[in-house]
């Protein structure tokens, strides 16, 4: 399995009504240090330990007095749900927003976002400007176009989401052992380690006793983040909230982002569209990393790493 070089340690932080688990690497930080903290938000369907193996390929120099911070996200991991039967994006805004008054107060951070998390960091980066000293986005690309017309059946589906939820029927899959959510991880990404996948799979997942006295493997997410969102996605108000970043933007990609993009849109959304929409930022640049997916932060941390340290120095 693999070992870690730095270890983190955990907090419970009290954020509207819930208890926030944030994990906080700080063994070099001194009180009160000057290096802005660095903030990472994880994905849909992932956790904070996401990042341990590139905070692990940081040099101690880049991390020396600095502070590290990697919350779960409401309804994963470990941070509670508050009985909540579906999320919504300024949920995720407000909290991060309680967040960093909580480990930051009035000083600006480095912020990083990785898929759904990315795209949080951009609209927080522009809702927030002077919040924000870097900016990085990992492979937040956005959502495909949406038209008015489509509102009724969003909420009609939205709505009977719901009621499959209520129903049980939006469960999500449980594993009979640690290595079967370790092979499930590899399977999702062939590019992902054993030794990796097998550390990730503890902190993906806990074991949950059934009613019968087995134990089965649960992933640490709330099933209800399965459910469409209510509104549609308008990329002209997310627009508006890019325009409003002042920070500098690293907008970070994997060499088989377009074939990622495709998988996921077919051909309502393209890596054309999203770089198009990226001209709306006042400062950003393109780093593409070879030989990775998109979990550009378990394929190539050392490569991804030594990028961020020559983005985010003082």
């Amino acid at each position: 399995m693999y070992t870690c070089i730095r270890a983190s340690r955990s907090e419970l932080v009290s954020i509207r009504n819930l208890r926030y688990h944030v994990l906080v690497w700080d063994e070099t930080a001194r009180p009160q240090a000057a290096t802005p903290p660095l903030v990472l938000l994880h994905g849909w369907m992932d956790v904070a330990a996401s990042y341990q193996f590139m905070v692990d390929a940081f040099t101690p120099a880049f991390l020396q007095g600095r502070t590290v911070i990697a919350p779960d996200w409401r309804g994963f991991g470990r941070t509670g749900s508050a009985g909540a039967d579906h999320y919504g994006f300024p949920d995720y805004l407000a909290d991060l927003d309680f967040l960093l008054d909580h480990f930051a107060g009035e000083q600006a951070v480095d912020l990083l976002g990785h898929s759904m998390g990315g795209n949080i960091a951009m609209l927080y980066a522009g809702v927030r400007p002077q919040r924000i000293r870097r900016l990085v986005n990992l492979e937040g690309f956005g959502m495909p176009p949406t038209e008015s017309r489509q509102s009724p059946k969003r909420y009609a589906k939205w709505m009977d989401e719901l009621k499959a939820l209520h129903r049980g029927e939006l469960a999500l899959k449980s594993y009979d052992s640690p290595e079967g959510v370790a092979r499930r991880l590899m399977k999702t990404n062939p590019r992902l380690s054993p030794d990796k996948a097998a550390w990730l799979a503890q902190h993906w997942a806990a074991a949950v006793t059934q009613a019968d006295g087995s134990t089965r493997w649960q992933i640490l997410g709330d099933a209800a983040h399965k459910i469409v969102n209510a509104q549609l996605y308008r990329v002209e108000e997310v627009q508006a909230a890019w325009q409003c970043i002042s920070a500098p933007l690293l907008a970070v990609q994997a060499d088989s982002a377009e074939q990622s993009i495709k998988q996921w849109y077919q051909e309502r959304y393209t890596l054309a569209q999203y770089h198009e929409r990226l001209k709306v930022v006042p400062q950003y640049d393109v780093s593409v990393i070879e030989d990775s997916g998109h979990m550009l932060q378990h394929d190539q941390p050392q490569v991804l790493a030594a990028l961020l340290e020559r983005f985010l120095a003082p």
